[in-house]
């Protein structure tokens, strides 16, 4: 389906926007982290769950947003999320307590998977092949931008009032967000494709993704395979600030070269779209995630106390690696289900949101104290996501397959 008169470039940017509220909703409170413990009585682990709480409500939701927009269509799922996210940010910033605040956060967390889940549906509705590649890159170049720029924003504003402040801006960001959705976002999933089902239908199709193996090789590879970076992301207060001994305002010095990687990896994926094979794509991916992890742990064994820049360095390469994997991952998972690229894409995001709440509420609090130990269970999930890549590749070399229309032989783990 290619839609007549949508902007490729406005639709970028819209997006983009719409994925990166989620990744706000996490960074942005980063530097606040001290303020509101103080405020609350709260302790590290306490505060911790102000993430933690946010990713399982997000991963629990996740399995309802995509096969909702199968439904109904993509325009109106993406709209009322974000207008719950947008009370859920007003609560927030209205918290007296930290039972309060959580509780908010939860409802942030059921509503900010809209954007980037539906979002992905709604790429592969405009676009087929390498043009969905190339859409699915510019996404996520634009996208990275969030994570860099979110705790440097909220340290920016925690320089002239208190934490509430930070989510003011989350409302204020949710409303822009609402309106260019209202404005510029078509309905890209027609009445007449989409799939009406009861909840037991639902938990049926959910059944049938979820036991498919090459399903579950392809989600667990890029889950993990993220994760590797995702442990950091999760464990920044403690990273920048314990660890490398920086403010509130030094988070720029991690979140900019990584997600810096991260962009360039997006946009050297986009370009390669036609020229070079997805499965070569992702091997290149993990290859140079696999030479950034090695020096992160040789440098962490050198030293005994990590310094700038050589500390963040490894994390800007491993970042250009996940960059040139996802887009190609998720499209395979997709295409594995045309008719049901909601769902897919929601059981895609539920498989990886589970694994990063782990992350965040059980390993972060264990092993972010200590340089070595986080550079070691990062290389730990890496080589987990590269086996399993590997294991879908040597799968996939012996499954049958028809040519496709036209003549040619399809790579082995490209998309289809």
């Amino acid at each position: 389906m290619n839609l007549q008169g949508v902007s490729v470039r406005r639709m970028a940017l819209l997006l983009a926007g719409l994925a990166m509220f989620g990744p706000f909703s996490i960074d942005t409170i980063f530097p606040a982290f001290a303020q509101i413990a103080g405020d609350f009585g709260a302790d590290r682990v306490a505060m911790q769950q102000t993430i933690s709480v946010y990713l399982i409500a997000y991963a629990l939701m996740s399995v309802v947003h995509g096969p909702l927009s199968d439904a109904i269509g993509r325009r109106a799922v993406i709209l009322a999320g974000l207008a719950v996210f947008t009370l859920a940010s007003v609560g927030c910033a209205l918290s007296t307590d930290l039972r309060t605040l959580l509780a908010f956060r939860a409802l942030q967390g059921l509503s900010a998977g809209v954007g980037l889940i539906v979002g992905r549906a709604v790429i592969r509705d405009l676009f087929q092949g390498d043009d969905a590649q190339r859409l699915m890159s510019q996404v996520s170049m634009i996208f990275g931008v969030a994570p860099a720029v979110a705790p440097i924003i909220g340290g920016w504003i925690l320089g002239w009032q208190r934490w509430p402040a930070i989510f003011w801006f989350l409302v204020a960001f949710s409303v822009a967000l609402l309106l260019a959705t209202w404005r510029w976002l078509p309905e890209t999933h027609p009445r007449e494709a989409r799939v009406r089902s009861s909840p037991r239908r639902l938990l049926a199709d959910y059944a049938a993704i979820f036991a498919n193996p090459r399903f579950q090789r392809l989600a667990a590879a890029g889950a993990f395979n993220f994760s590797a970076l995702f442990l950091y992301i999760a464990s920044a207060p403690a990273f920048v600030m314990d660890i490398l001994g920086l403010g509130e305002r030094g988070f720029g010095w991690f979140f900019v070269p990584t997600i810096g990687g991260m962009m360039l990896g997006a946009w050297l994926s986009g370009r390669a779209a036609g020229r070079i094979s997805g499965t070569r794509l992702v091997d290149i991916g993990f290859a140079c995630s696999g030479v950034a992890i090695a020096a992160n742990v040789a440098y962490n064994l050198a030293v005994a106390q990590p310094q700038l820049p050589w500390a963040v360095l490894p994390m800007m390469l491993n970042a250009f690696g996940i960059a040139l994997v996802f887009p190609i991952v998720t499209l395979a998972i997709l295409d594995m289900y045309p008719r049901q690229r909601g769902s897919a894409s929601s059981l895609q995001a539920f498989t990886g949101l589970v694994l990063n709440a782990l992350v965040a509420g059980v390993l972060s609090p264990l092993v972010s104290g200590v340089a070595l130990h986080l550079a070691l269970a990062a290389g730990a999930f890496l080589l987990i996501g590269w086996a399993l890549w590997r294991w879908e590749l040597r799968r996939d070399r012996t499954r049958p397959r028809a040519p496709p229309a036209g003549g040619g032989a399809i790579e082995p783990g490209e998309p289809l």
